[in-house]
């Protein structure tokens, strides 16, 4: 059988029980991948949290619910690639809109900030290492996702492997995000996002060797 055929094959009958099997098989790998990567949070920085003051921030809740937001998207569009036949169309949409909004955001508080504070509200204190935290945080989610891609049917494996990069550089940031100390929104708009980005590059490039079929 060709593959065309097998992908025409695939694409007809049960649509909801595919979509089912889909989204079941990626809940289960997050299910199990999710602890390990607060295991990694802990293993680096103990169980001492930013705690109730930190919350009280409204920045703290951007922090958090921005690569949550990334993720919740990147879980749509993965398990729609997932699927052969199913078009994403604007569901590409979800996972981008939390990025844009953050960077205008961004945007508005470095120009509202005087010329000699811009470049504290950029590199913060930490610069150096939220990348790589995110990165190491979502690596369990990452792996996950990419067992479970195997077990199902991508058609577009260069696509799903960025979308399942995106879905554990959402979680890897958001987990991070209850121990990371900074709060600017230029630091966010750069770091957290390059420490999701690489994940998305990582998966774009994997994919085609890992999830062809």
């Amino acid at each position: 059988m060709k593959t065309d055929d097998l992908v025409a094959l695939l694409a007809t009958g049960a649509t909801a029980e595919r979509r089912r099997g889909a989204s079941e098989r990626l809940a289960q790998a997050l299910t199990l991948a999710l602890p390990l990567s607060f295991m990694v949070l802990f293993a680096k920085y103990g169980l001492d949290m930013l705690g109730m003051k930190a919350m009280a921030s409204p920045m703290f809740w951007v922090k958090l619910l921005f690569p949550l937001g990334i993720a919740v998207g990147a879980f749509v569009v993965v398990q729609r690639l997932a699927r052969p036949g199913v078009p994403v169309r604007q569901a590409w949409l979800i996972p981008v809109l939390p990025v844009l909004g953050l960077w205008v955001l961004a945007a508005v508080v470095w120009f509202s900030a005087p010329q000699e504070e811009r470049m504290a509200l950029l590199m913060g204190r930490s610069w150096r290492l939220c990348a790589i935290n995110i990165c190491q945080i979502a690596l369990p989610v990452f792996v996950g996702a990419f067992v479970a891609l195997r077990g199902l049917a991508p058609t577009r494996p260069a696509w799903a492997g960025a979308a399942a990069g995106a879905l554990a550089g959402g979680i890897g940031a958001s987990v991070y995000a209850l121990r990371c100390p900074e709060l600017a929104a230029p630091f966010l708009a750069v770091w957290f996002v390059s420490g999701i980005a690489v994940p998305v590059l990582l998966g774009a490039m994997l994919g085609p060797r890992l999830l062809r079929w």
